[in-house]
């Protein structure tokens, strides 16, 4: 995972991207904490997403979890091959883990609460 992320204490990251682009999906850990996944449930591309708002769902074989925006957002890409195929992100091998790409103009505020990833990796070990 991007050492330059920011993570929230229910564990999804965002990373940005270039202005106002940024990438979100769960943290390597709550990947690990969740087991084996069978199912990732995403939204559709030109959807928007207040801060906390609940935007994807997954599954594994020990639960099912809903997944939180970390900031508020327009959905700009959607990555159809964790959809079609979420098993892969139990595969360390895989390097396109994130769930989606927004367009956000979220200020200083929404961002206050979400942790350097290695103050966020300091708390879950």
């Amino acid at each position: 995972m991007n050492e330059s992320a920011l993570c929230s204490k229910t564990h999804e990251y965002v990373l940005e991207l270039q202005d106002n682009q940024y990438e979100v999906g769960l943290t390597d850990y709550a990947i690990e904490q969740l087991g084996d996944i069978v199912f990732v449930e995403l939204p559709e591309v030109g959807s928007t997403f207040e801060k906390n708002e609940v935007f994807a769902t997954i599954e594994s074989v020990k639960a099912a979890s809903e997944v939180y925006m970390p900031i508020s957002g327009k959905v700009i890409a959607v990555n159809e091959a964790i959809a079609d195929s979420p098993e892969t992100l139990n595969d360390d091998s895989v390097e396109e883990k994130w769930f989606i790409k927004i367009e956000s103009d979220a200020d200083q505020v929404e961002f206050a609460d979400l942790l350097d990833y290695s103050d966020y990796k300091e708390e879950v070990e």
